[in-house]
């Protein structure tokens, strides 16, 4: 059953360095395996109300929007926006993986990149880069995982100008993708950023681009087939290195419909106690049910970035761990 309606938020800036402070028996376990709070649709907090809407929405949403903007824009604005802290605010918040939804404006003859969720964003993807690197420096024993998705309007050339700019910006903190990223090795070698690329071409040309980062998204508006969803892909069985767990809600037209009065923010904040009892019971590693990645909306709101992190309390390596640099499959938990 879902909860009633919580609308306070609660920001909490104590896990700005919970990487750093976690205990030494963790260092040699591939993040991979680590419980990681993630925002989904991270830069949604700066939608552009005036931009255009993106070409990858269907032709009847463009056409709407064209002829009745008044009643169509607010709309699209409610069911869009997922996240309200910025991009620092939600790294101090603790969030590891961020979810960058990249494409270029059609018509557009700049090389100016966007974020996207069917409107722009008011930032370009350069400045928030240099944002990333900024919070990095202060906070040296920190690794954030960047996911460079969707891609709508790039090119050959303006994928060249993306990955050239990541490459300018994190420099010698882009790890590497034959690294074990364990946070000893990251540390010892200064690797602070990790970026999955959803492009398989680019991604075979330079080796600090990592795999596309799977994402199971129930695609359900309801917190209970959602839960029916993920706990079905965790009996299939986790993947080997890194993935998400998507814990957002999704809307579709029938639900805009009959809630004509509601908002993504209204529908997430109803799910949160029900979704957290499911976050407290998850464990990370590497078995064939566990999870790493835990990825939501409004993710201020909530406990949701805490109990992701103390989901690492429950995993108890063994003592010999230090000495194996992939020692991952024989990891255990302790007892609630």
């Amino acid at each position: 059953m879902e909860g009633p309606l919580q609308t306070s938020l609660h920001v909490c800036h104590e896990n700005g360095q919970w990487m750093s402070e976690l205990p030494e028996k963790l260092w040699d376990i591939p993040l991979y395996n680590l419980a990681l709070p993630g925002s989904h649709d991270t830069m949604t907090y700066c939608l552009d109300k005036n931009s255009a809407v993106s070409g990858n929405e269907s032709k009847l949403v463009e056409l709407l929007n064209k002829f009745m903007p008044c009643i169509v824009r607010p709309i699209i604005m409610k069911w869009s926006i997922t996240q309200v802290l910025t991009v620092t605010e939600q790294l101090e918040a603790g969030v590891r993986y961020l979810d960058f939804r990249i494409a270029h404006k059609a018509n557009d003859p700049s090389m100016n990149l966007y974020f996207v969720h069917m409107v722009y964003t008011t930032v370009v993807v350069q400045d928030i880069l240099w944002e990333v690197l900024k919070w990095l420096e202060a906070h040296p024993q920190e690794v954030v995982i960047l996911a460079c998705r969707n891609f709508d309007g790039l090119n050959k050339k303006l994928h060249c100008h993306l990955i050239a700019c990541i490459k300018e910006i994190f420099q010698c903190k882009l790890c590497p993708r034959n690294v074990v990223p364990t946070l000893r090795t990251m540390w010892q070698h200064g690797y602070q950023v990790i970026v999955s690329y959803e492009e398989v071409v680019e991604v075979e040309k330079h080796c600090e681009l990592w795999p596309a980062i799977p994402y199971w998204w129930g695609n359900r508006t309801s917190t209970h087939a959602l839960i029916q969803y993920l706990e079905r892909m965790k009996r299939m069985g986790r993947p080997e290195k890194f993935f998400v767990a998507g814990i957002n809600l999704t809307e579709n037209l029938r639900y805009i419909l009959l809630h004509p009065f509601g908002s993504l923010k209204e529908m997430t904040l109803r799910s949160l106690p029900c979704l957290k009892i499911w976050v407290r019971k998850q464990y990370p590693g590497a078995q064939k049910e566990c999870i790493n990645i835990i990825a939501g909306d409004f993710i201020g709101n909530d406990d949701f970035v805490r109990d992701v992190i103390e989901l690492n309390t429950k995993i108890n390596p063994p003592l010999d761990c230090h000495s194996k640099a992939a020692g991952t499959n024989t990891i255990s938990f302790s007892a609630l």
